[in-house]
């Protein structure tokens, strides 16, 4: 039997706005719902201050798309009315963590650009400088930092509501990977939990006196970006990408998706720009050279610096020492607090 209203109606309350817990008709932001030949059409009232998860409409367009008969599904946006009127509101409003100066964002377009790699070392040069620093894995769905700081199956404590981070090599680290059962276990979480899951690491754990918390966000522009964007005042955000064209396409979009919360963005930070031949220690450009530099010119941001291709590089976060902790001499050490050092010129 084909789908009826009440079939549709029920499938919308499947889905929950992220920032409320609700759905949307107990909202009253569904109106002018429409079944006809097939096709189901409606629209969703939003504010222009508070953007609707692309999660949220693709998660609408599944589960009604799922109902039988159902061949079609047009969702269309409408502003709400009053909207305009007075002072824009935001859903979780911008509010400082409680004894941290500055929140900074290392985020990429995409996955496989070593922007955890970036993120842990970056933490460890600012402490380097003789900053408080802590590092909080925001990488929802691939959290690597219990690994890559040698934590690997460590457990956080909670005292009284308040979650106590680790700490390794001088840094305050919470992560997802210390409250899931073995580092296999698939996390398969729509909007709303990860929305929840970022918000939790922000405002319930006892951070302490921090100069600096490094986020490390997961690949791409979605939800966990959006709540962190939402929920504090960024201080900046740094871009991982390489040198790739591929890449740089990607990391385009991360420019512009902070640009369009507006988020400031520190620089790029060009990753795998090079290979240092372990023979010679000469560095020849295997994925192409300058686009890094030439992206940031394009949009008028910092370029930060170059990170090469190392062979010491991998292994040291494998191993759970990061390079900046095994080998703070090196000149890939260097690199990264030079990187630091420009982060703190411009947010210290």
């Amino acid at each position: 039997m084909p789908a009826q209203e009440k079939d549709v109606i029920r499938a919308i309350r499947r889905v929950r706005d992220p920032d409320s817990n609700k759905d949307l008709i107990s909202l009253g932001r569904i109106k002018e719902l429409k079944i006809n030949d097939g096709g189901v059409t409606f629209k969703v009232l939003v504010d222009p201050a508070q953007p609707l998860s692309e999660t949220v409409l693709k998660e609408l367009k599944e589960q009604i798309g799922g109902l039988d008969g159902i061949q079609n599904v047009a969702i269309s946006l409408q502003e709400q009315p009053g909207a305009a009127a007075g002072p824009a509101k935001r859903p979780s409003p911008q509010q400082p963590i409680e004894g941290v100066r500055h929140v900074l964002a290392v985020a990429s377009g995409k996955g496989g650009v070593g922007k955890s790699t970036v993120a842990v070392n970056l933490a460890l040069a600012i402490a380097a400088e003789g900053r408080r620093v802590g590092l909080l894995d925001a990488d929802i769905y691939g959290p690597s930092i219990p690994t890559m700081m040698g934590l690997k199956g460590a457990q956080p404590n909670t005292v009284g509501k308040r979650i106590q981070p680790l700490t390794q090599f001088g840094i305050a680290l919470m992560s997802l990977g210390f409250l899931v059962e073995g580092e296999d276990t698939p996390l398969v979480w729509r909007g709303p939990m990860v929305h929840s899951a970022v918000t939790q690491f922000l405002r319930e754990v006892d951070w302490g006196e921090l100069d600096y918390l490094v986020v490390d966000l997961p690949p791409g522009t979605g939800d966990a970006h959006l709540t962190l964007t939402q929920s504090v005042q960024l201080d900046g955000a740094v871009i991982v990408t390489t040198p790739q064209d591929i890449a740089l396409i990607d990391a385009k979009k991360g420019l512009k998706m902070f640009e369009k919360v507006g988020a400031r963005v520190l620089g790029i930070v060009e990753n795998m720009g090079s290979f240092v031949c372990p023979s010679c220690d000469a560095e020849h450009s295997i994925f192409g050279q300058g686009g890094g530099r030439a992206t940031a010119e394009r949009f008028n941001v910092p370029f930060l610096g170059t990170i090469p291709l190392h062979e010491d590089v991998t292994p040291t976060g494998d191993s759970g020492e990061p390079i900046m902790q095994a080998l703070p001499d090196s000149p890939i050490a260097e690199r990264f607090r030079e990187i630091a050092r420009r982060i703190i010129q411009v947010t210290d």
